[in-house]
């Protein structure tokens, strides 16, 4: 797993070859940066584990919720993964960029039925089903497009991950998916095959976000293979595909300890390899669906600081011209970031300080406790990881418009979002 591709070179923070001052000056903050070459990187060593542990049987999937604009479909296309879509909006998007359709897997929950026949009429590979209703939809609406859909039946197996309680979705207690322990995984499974328009492919499964540990996925596999062993027997049907999610921990400060893909994919690989062969049947298809893992460590924030305003034997606030509207994931969940002043990147950090946002909100919050350099009005400060989930959270809190972003490779930076304007925020009101 690749962590970011940073370097100081002149006390200058570096990303993959391009001077982020320099970036700040000529894209004006804040600023999403993304490094092209560790997105390339990530895809190639999942891919890589898939080969040598699995016989390329299976296929990695993007969970394009972590950051869903066309350039990144078009990457991630070009490295031969598939693509996680949730909603109507992300499904357009990787149309608009020329994503092939028969290589998504479209989740959601509680998909409308214009979501419903957007996805049939796209031709997507997959449907993630969670529930009845939405099967009977499913059905009645390929019926009228004259298709047979394949679905992939979301599975709650009850493996527990240690992570925060907001991003579990394995449990039980979930509202995701089928639980197998109090019979909804059969019965779900049962209607599915009462319905003439709607094929069942295989099984899904999630047990949650930020996993720093290789059993948990291990234990999933276990309890879904044999799910599927028994699924077999009962209705005498066969399913060609198993996706066991994604979740993968990543490097946000130096206290995270995230595994490699190798490190993660060999023993889930090794064990469903070996249970296959032990029962006697050949290798099922295998999906895992990384988001955050492929596109966080690939992302840094860039802002301008336009205050320290230092209140004695308390705290020393740090405010910057970003915050919540872009990233909103510390007054979510405490999340925890790096942080680095871009033009003295080579200096100690001996400096404690609360980071703030512009916003006219008490809670807006970058980081707190906060271990940072010198700082005065005007630095840059960079926020690394930030690639998964604050472009795509981003809002128009306050009216305040969404950044640029900028992808750069071997030094090189191109525009890939340009910066929201005030009259395309108010283009919409009436």
């Amino acid at each position: 797993m690749t962590y970011g591709d940073y370097e100081i070179k002149n006390g200058h923070l570096y990303i993959s070859g391009a001077d982020s001052v320099e970036l700040a000056k000529e894209y004006s903050t804040p600023l999403y940066v993304m490094s092209e070459d560790v997105v390339r990187a990530s895809c190639r060593e999942l891919k890589g584990a898939l080969d040598k542990y699995y016989e390329s049987n299976g296929l990695i999937t993007y969970a394009s919720k972590a950051l869903c604009i066309k350039e990144m479909c078009r990457i991630i296309d070009s490295e031969g993964l598939g693509l996680d879509a949730v909603s109507g909006g992300e499904l357009c998007t990787a149309k608009a960029a020329s994503f092939p359709m028969e290589k998504v897997n479209y989740h959601g929950n509680n998909k409308t039925d214009e979501e419903i026949r957007m996805g049939i009429s796209f031709g997507v590979g997959r449907f993630v089903v969670d529930n009845k209703e939405e099967l009977i939809r499913i059905d009645k609406i390929a019926d009228e497009l004259g298709k047979v859909q394949k679905v992939l039946l979301r599975i709650t197996p009850g493996v527990d991950a240690h992570t925060h309680s907001f991003v579990k979705t394995g449990q039980i207690d979930s509202k995701f998916g089928s639980a197998i322990q109090t019979g909804a995984a059969d019965d779900i499974t049962d209607f599915a095959l009462t319905l003439e328009n709607i094929q069942i492919a295989g099984f899904h499964c999630h047990i949650g976000s930020q996993i720093f540990e290789q059993e948990p996925f291990v234990e999933a596999a276990r309890v879904m293979l044999d799910f599927i062993d028994e699924t077999e027997a009962r209705t005498a049907c066969f399913f060609t595909d198993l996706v066991l999610g994604g979740g993968f921990g990543i490097k946000y400060t130096e206290e995270d300890k995230p595994l490699s893909y190798d490190e993660i994919l060999r023993p889930v690989l090794t064990y469903v390899k070996a249970h296959r062969e032990k029962v006697g049947k050949k290798l099922i298809h295998l999906g895992f669906e990384p988001g955050r893992s492929i596109a966080g460590p690939a992302g840094t924030t860039l802002y301008t600081v336009g205050s320290v305003k230092e209140i004695p034997n308390i705290r020393t606030y740090v405010s910057v011209d970003g915050g919540m509207t872009d990233n909103p994931r510390y007054m979510l969940y405490g999340s925890k970031y790096t942080f680095i002043i871009a033009n003295r990147a080579d200096k100690k950090k001996d400096n404690i300080v609360t980071v703030c946002g512009k916003c006219c909100e008490s809670g807006d919050m970058l980081g707190e406790g906060v271990e940072l350099s010198e700082v005065h009005a005007g630095d840059i400060l960079a926020v690394t990881s930030t690639g998964a989930y604050n472009y795509s959270m981003a809002s128009n809190y306050n009216r305040i418009p969404r950044p640029a972003m900028v992808f750069v490779k071997n030094g090189e930076a191109r525009l890939a979002v340009r910066r929201e304007t005030y009259e395309e925020m108010c283009e919409r009101d009436i």
